[in-house]
């Protein structure tokens, strides 16, 4: 007879453990058993749940994305100008809880996947769509050109995040932070 309520905290687990197996691998080529294992079930009873290793892995990038969305509500709530609300954005991408190796290496392998999985291209345009939006809008008042500083700023963090996954000078979250917003100062003209 099934635990009434365990569903939601065994997708939860397969989530988890999805991110983790594919983030330790370095690769997609992780299995079902695998991830299973890792989150202490049966590999039927994570076909169950999911289906496949395709909808876990879509499952995965999905609860990669709530994670982020998660940082950056939390980091906007406190920014009071326009200028706050940028940093809090970049400073949401470089959180603890999204900048570890396991969670980088994750990110890269679903940019990997986004190239030949239709569902992961759209996941991926969507995070792209949202990040843009939420900097062009905060750099409207204090920008001339909010949308092409958008896209340096967007295109900067994903920089960031592949040299951080090939190890090419490592920097911790608060450190990768402060470059972004270094080069957002040049940029538009700030001098902190």
């Amino acid at each position: 007879m099934p635990k009434i309520g365990q569903e939601p905290i065994r997708r939860e687990a397969l989530i988890q453990a999805t991110i983790a197996e594919i983030g330790a691998a370095g690769s997609l080529s992780v299995t079902v058993g695998q991830i299973a294992k890792r989150a202490g079930m049966s590999s039927a009873l994570a076909h169950h749940y999911f289906g496949g290793k395709d909808q876990m892995l879509h499952a995965g990038m999905r609860g990669l994305l709530r994670s982020f969305t998660a940082q950056v509500k939390t980091h906007v709530a406190q920014a009071r100008t326009p200028r706050a609300r940028i940093d809090a954005i970049i400073n949401a991408s470089f959180d603890n809880t999204c900048f570890e190796p396991q969670i980088i290496s994750a990110w890269l392998n679903f940019y990997v996947l986004a190239q030949k999985d239709p569902e992961a291209q759209r996941l991926l345009r969507i995070y792209q769509r949202r990040l843009h939006s939420n900097l062009a809008a905060a750099l409207t008042p204090i920008s001339q050109q909010p949308h092409e500083h958008a896209e340096i700023i967007a295109a900067m963090i994903d920089g960031v995040y592949i040299r951080q996954a090939l190890k090419e000078g490592a920097l911790g979250g608060p450190q990768a932070a402060a470059r972004v917003i270094s080069t957002l100062d040049t940029l538009i003209g700030t001098d902190r």
